[in-house]
Parts: structure tokens; C-alpha cells; sequence
């Protein structure tokens, strides 16, 4: 009878009256002391002590390795040529930074391929930008780990421009991800969930031109799923934007608080070939534009600034719950009078000209965008 009771009762309370009344078959009053105190330590579950991991995070913009056929002058390839197809041409002034944090990733738009067939994208459309496949490896010897191909080059030469981008990316260890289509019928949807620093990462991309019901409930049930799957982090990373514009329109404002509300940890985009403007909401970041980076897509381009972005994150118990930011003003060239096609940190003066441009046009974050990391809250 008095072992039915302990087991429907199991708080220390009652564990404790019931081994005082076990005073009747103690020897001593020494041994029902002993037995209490026993019993009501054993009751006592182990204190939790939270798992925390932390993970940097780079992100940097638009890398076309590659030319337009039409293109003339000091193009990529001819300028990577001439450095002997050197695998770390292109960053070689960066790498510093991607060496040094857990993930990097960024745009790449641009068919790694052999085809030379252009595919046909609407009247007035006149640029496709192709690369050599070996341009792959240059990503990985550099530090760049995982790339989004979700963006409007993607099928620049088709399918066969598309399957062999995503071979040259895979034989190189570099990690794709993004859904699109072709406009011809063809779609593609890839996503990535890898262990980063001991955090499970989960990367999804998109192209994002305009904001439908059906596109909301495409990013609900996608970043649920990816949550289902055991990602502790979740960041899209967009394609969107109006060209040469510094502040976002509102289909990106809604689309980027709207992934938030729908739980994700940070929002990225590019496209507009500039950088727009950072924000915060509900504690989450997010940057609107980080401009051109490695960019074959113009010799010269008059807008050369760009940054590298880094999320530092705490995830405690498989959720973030802190976030800092710091930004790398970078220009896309190691010249300012020409493109050389290699993403070079400014120095002095000019990294706190670009600092106060960011600054400025990012009015909501009050003056943090700083090279040193600041709390995102």
C-alpha cells in the first residue's frame, strides 16, 4: 500500500511525509533523518544548463565571374587570364574575412558553361553573362562556402547553362540553393541545411518581383518546413529591387517583414546593383541591397561601393537569441578608375564616407552601421 502511494505522489513534499512516517520500522531517529533527506534529494531533477553556440555569418552581394559576349576592353576572363587563372584573383583582398568567420555566402549570377547559345529572354533583354566552369574553384579557395541562384542570369544559356553551372559548383564543394524558373516551363528549388560552428543553417533563396498571396503561403510553409528539418537559423536570401535605387520599394519592405513574422532570423537581398538600405524589425535585420561584389557585368561600373555584411549569432537551446552586425565597406575594384574585378576593403577616409552613406540612407538603425560589431535590438 505505502509503495502505490509513492508512486502516484513524486514531489518532495509528499516524499518527505511519507519517509517520516516510516518512523514506526527506523532503528533510529538518526536513520529517519537520513531516509527524508534522501528521499527528498533523489525527487530533485537535474538543473538545466543551456547549450550555447555562437556562428558568424558573411554575406556579400552580386558575383558575376563572367562577361557578356558583346562585351569589350578589359573584360573578367581577359583580366584573369592574364593573372594565370590564379584560383584566388577575385578575393584575394577579402579572403581575410571569409577565412576567418564560419559561413560565407553569396549571389551568383552567372552560367558556368561551354554553350554558347543565348537564351531568348524577352524583347529589349540584351545581357547574358557566361563564365568558364574552372571559375567555380575560385569560390571554394577563397572561402566562399554556400551561393544563391535564385536571380534573373541563372538560364542566361539555358538548361545546358544551368545543369553545367550547378556541376562546376558541385565538383568545386560549394553549396547552391534557390528556386526560379527558366520562363520557358522549367523550375528549380534547391535548399540548403548544413551544420555550421555546431548550429544546423538553413538557406533558402528567391526571386521576388512582386508580392502575391500565393508567394506568402510558397515562404510560409517553406522556411516551417526547413524548421521541421531541424534548422536552429533560417535566412532567405532575395533577388529584388529596382536597379540603381537606394531605398527598397514596398514589395520588399512587406515580403521582408512578412518573413519575419514568420519566424526567420535575418533577411538578405541584392539585385539593384547598389546598396540600399539596412533596417531592424522586431529585432531581426535586415539589408535591403549589399550592391555588386566580384562583378564581370560592367568594366566600370560608376557606383563602385559595396560592403561585406556579418551576422554574429547566438543560438542558445537551438534559437537565436542575440544578434550583432558589423559592416566591411568594400569597393568592387582594387582601382577606382576601373574595374579590376577584385572586391577591395576601402581604407581611411573613404571606408567612413561609405560608413556615413550607409548610415545615412539606413535612418531606422540610428547611426550603428560601424566596422565593429553592434547589437542588432
Amino acid at each position: 500500500m505505502h509503495g502505490s502511494v509513492r508512486l502516484r505522489q513524486l514531489g518532495p513534499i509528499t516524499v518527505a511525509a511519507v519517509a517520516a512516517a516510516l518512523l514506526v520500522s527506523a532503528s533510529t531517529p538518526e536513520a529517519v533523518v537520513r531516509q527524508a533527506v534522501s528521499a527528498t534529494t533523489a525527487s530533485k531533477p537535474a538543473p538545466h544548463t543551456p547549450t550555447t553556440r555562437t556562428l558568424t555569418i558573411s554575406w556579400v552581394g552580386d558575383n558575376i565571374l563572367g562577361t557578356d559576349k558583346n562585351f569589350g576592353g578589359a573584360t573578367l576572363p581577359i583580366l584573369w587570364q592574364e593573372a594565370h587563372n590564379s584560383p584566388t584573383y577575385f578575393y584575394d583582398h577579402v579572403r581575410s574575412y571569409f577565412d576567418a568567420d564560419d559561413l560565407t555566402v553569396a549571389n551568383f549570377e552567372v552560367a558556368l558553361t561551354t554553350e554558347r547559345r543565348e537564351r531568348y529572354k524577352g524583347e529589349g533583354v540584351t545581357y547574358h553573362f557566361y563564365g568558364e566552369p574552372a571559375a567555380a574553384r575560385t569560390l571554394s579557395a577563397s572561402g566562399i562556402d554556400a551561393v544563391t541562384i535564385a536571380n534573373n542570369h541563372t538560364f542566361d544559356y539555358g538548361q545546358k547553362g544551368f545543369d553545367d553551372t550547378v556541376r562546376a559548383l558541385r565538383a568545386a564543394g560549394v553549396d547552391y540553393f534557390g528556386s526560379g524558373y527558366d520562363g520557358e516551363g522549367s523550375t528549380y528549388d534547391y535548399q540548403v541545411l548544413r551544420d555550421v560552428a555546431g548550429v544546423h543553417v538553413g538557406l533558402l533563396g528567391y526571386q521576388a518581383w512582386t508580392d502575391t498571396p500565393q508567394f506568402r503561403a510558397r515562404l510560409r510553409d517553406d522556411f516551417a518546413t526547413m524548421r521541421r528539418r531541424g534548422a536552429q537559423v533560417v535566412i532567405p536570401y532575395f533577388h529584388w529591387g529596382i536597379e540603381t535605387e537606394h531605398i527598397p520599394y514596398d514589395v520588399q519592405t512587406a515580403l521582408a517583414h512578412y518573413c519575419i513574422d514568420q519566424g526567420v532570423d535575418a533577411v538578405i537581398g541584392t539585385h539593384p546593383h547598389v546598396l540600399q538600405s539596412m533596417a531592424t524589425y522586431h529585432g531581426k535585420l535586415i539589408a535591403y541591397s549589399l550592391g555588386n561584389f566580384a562583378f564581370g557585368g560592367n568594366n566600370n561600373p560608376t557606383d563602385k561601393r559595396t560592403m561585406i555584411l556579418q551576422t554574429r549569432l547566438r543560438v542558445t537551446d537551438g534559437h537565436v537569441d542575440d544578434t550583432e552586425f558589423r559592416v566591411i565597406p568594400t569597393r568592387v575594384s582594387g582601382s577606382e578608375s576601373f574595374n579590376d574585378y577584385i572586391p577591395t576593403p576601402y581604407r581611411g577616409a573613404e571606408r567612413t564616407q561609405v560608413l556615413g552613406f550607409i548610415n545615412e540612407i539606413s535612418p531606422s538603425l540610428h547611426g550603428r552601421v560601424s566596422t565593429e560589431f553592434t547589437p542588432v535590438r
